[in-house]
């Protein structure tokens, strides 16, 4: 393909050609500065579309960076979010627990003190009713020993009961210091979080430039092509390298035996279809676009080992999981990615978080399934239709 941003202008090269066929063979040297003047001016259109062509590479690197920290953030966020409810359903354990072992130790104190009581009412009438009645001593022996052994046995049991009450209690402040920290650096995410709006905001403004610097169909047909041959590359390479592991992991079926059967990546509404029409030049959607909340989980399909996991133009933040014998599946245009690569996954675990990366203006997944490079239509592979998004 000629390279768009080094071919000279064909208005200008048309200007070129009826400039010297108009020119007669003695009105050369006269001219001399016209000819000049003509080549400036291609020199100059070319030095602009080059010009352009950094710029919108500037503004690509600027995007990507942009996601990936936004993503970064979003995932962090979600950490915090998760540490804070587990230590809440602990400390709550904790209480119950506590609360039981109060309510033992009271039982075991009443007692304890009823039996104090009637041995001090009894005790020594019938210490001495045992001697007046010159009962057997070993009588009165196993009596007092009875006692001393049930005393001894009670108090044992209130001491254990003591000691895990303290133990409860420090635990319980260690869970409270904890989500008390965990609280604050809620409290400091804040601020990251007015940053993530700040980057959001920025990353609008750049993709109204990236749209100005977009002129016409032709360059978005362009882009497109250069986005595909860019993922082709990656499939590419991808494919050339073995899996880290075998695939005896999951359900243990091969993905080839999973047609119909697969679960959907996500919740939501199908806004693009395997095999139809973009919205420039013949181009087709070798996937599905998958309308939902930003956030919403993205979930493995099936299991597998992730192969790649990071930003892609026009794909923005995407994951591709290996399934072995060459089938693949793509989730893009994601919020956050949770798994790294050379990470195994299970079928219906999370692997990011549903967004608008990639240059998108609406937050929607990007789902492929893929067979030795080639697009398969996941409508055939998955089961059902996604389900829809629960409200809130």
């Amino acid at each position: 393909m000629t390279d768009v941003h080094h071919a000279v202008p064909l208005p200008l090269l048309f200007l070129f050609s009826l400039f010297f066929a108009a020119l007669p063979a003695d009105g050369l040297a006269d001219n001399a500065d016209r000819l000049q003047q003509l080549r400036q001016q291609i020199h100059d259109l070319r030095s602009e579309l080059d010009s352009d062509r950094q710029r919108r590479q500037s503004l690509q690197s600027r995007l990507r960076n942009m996601e990936k920290r936004i993503g970064k953030t979003a995932a962090l966020l979600r950490e915090l979010d998760q540490q804070i409810q587990r230590q809440k359903r602990e400390l709550k354990t904790l209480q119950k627990k506590q609360q039981g072992l109060h309510n033992d130790l009271r039982q075991h104190r009443l007692a304890l003190a009823r039996q104090l009581r009637a041995a001090y009412a009894n005790g020594q009438q019938e210490y001495l009713k045992i001697l007046l009645s010159q009962q057997d001593p070993a009588a009165v022996a196993r009596t007092l020993t009875y006692y001393d052994y049930y005393n001894r046995a009670r108090l044992k049991e209130m001491h254990a009961i003591n000691s895990r009450l303290t133990e409860l209690t420090t635990l319980e402040k260690k869970i409270h210091q904890q989500t008390r920290q965990l609280e604050q650096n809620r409290t400091e995410r804040t601020h990251e979080g007015q940053q993530l709006e700040h980057s959001r905001s920025e990353r609008s403004q750049l993709l109204s430039k990236l749209k100005k610097d977009i002129r016409g169909k032709d360059q978005r047909l362009s882009q497109l092509l250069e986005d595909e041959k860019s993922l082709q590359r990656l499939l590419k390479r991808i494919a050339e390298r073995p899996l880290k592991a075998p695939m005896e992991l999951g359900e243990g079926k091969p993905f080839a035996q999973l047609r119909g059967k697969l679960i959907w990546p996500t919740a939501g509404r199908i806004t693009a279809n395997f095999g139809s029409r973009r919205k420039v030049g013949k181009l087709r959607w070798q996937g599905v676009r998958i309308s939902t909340r930003e956030g919403t989980e993205v979930r493995a399909i099936s299991h597998g080992q992730v192969a790649f996991s990071d930003w892609l133009r026009g794909f923005g933040l995407l994951t591709i999981i290996d399934h072995g014998d060459g089938y693949m599946s793509l989730y893009g245009g994601n919020q956050s990615l949770y798994k790294e690569v050379g990470d195994w996954v299970e079928v219906g675990e999370a692997i990011a978080a549903v967004g608008n990366s990639g240059g998108n203006e609406k937050h929607a997944l990007y789902f492929e399934i893929r067979h030795q490079g080639k697009p398969i239509n996941p409508l055939k592979w998955c089961r059902g239709k996604p389900k829809k998004v629960a409200s809130r």
